[in-house]
């Protein structure tokens, strides 16, 4: 029953991206396998919220040059349990940066992602099952660096790949721009 609310955001993230269909398969198979989806305790996989985050003028973003991946990536992090991934997402948006307000841009999915993550001395190697949302800090853009990142940075997404190579961000660089030339980022919708 958690999970019915997730695939439905997940049926109309495939109607506005159905050049994705292999990972979605991938991802709601995956859903529909496992009830323990979003526990980390899964060995083979779990389900992961993340934020492509953006500054209060939507001209930057914000990244992570991961502790543990040593990457430069979006924040985001483990479900715990939680079936409400936009909860998770601005849960970890919150806790990785300590900026004051973030809100969502839109209520539905940005991006998925499927990604391996390699064996450490404490885990096994598993996938993350990634699911991504717009959230955007209207407040002040001084953030903090947590325990879990070497540094935090709002980098210019018209730059992006002056800082970073990783097709899944460069990938939401496309969305984003996209969006903006629908006219679907201009207001922060509630």
């Amino acid at each position: 029953m958690h999970r019915n609310s997730l695939l439905s955001l997940i049926v109309r993230y495939q109607e506005k991206h159905p050049e994705e269909s292999e990972s979605i398969l991938r991802l709601t198979t995956f859903i529909k396998a496992y009830i323990k989806c979003f526990d980390r305790t899964l060995p083979i996989g779990h389900l992961t919220g993340s934020a492509w985050l953006i500054n209060a003028d939507q001209s930057k973003v914000l990244l992570t040059h991961h502790r543990k991946l040593n990457r430069w990536l979006q924040l985001g992090g483990h479900a715990d349990g939680e079936p409400d991934l936009l909860s998770v997402a601005l849960r970890e948006a919150f806790e990785e940066s300590g900026l004051e307000t973030i809100v969502p841009i839109k209520k539905e999915i940005f991006d998925i992602d499927i990604h391996l993550i390699p064996e450490r001395k404490d885990e096994a190697a598993h996938h993350h099952y990634d699911v991504r949302f717009a959230l955007q800090s209207v407040g002040s853009d001084l953030f903090k660096v947590s325990e879990e990142s070497h540094d935090l940075s709002w980098i210019l997404i018209a730059a992006l790949e002056k800082k970073t190579d990783e097709v899944s961000i460069l990938r939401m660089k496309e969305k984003w721009l996209a969006l903006k030339t629908r006219g679907e980022s201009s207001s922060v919708k509630q």
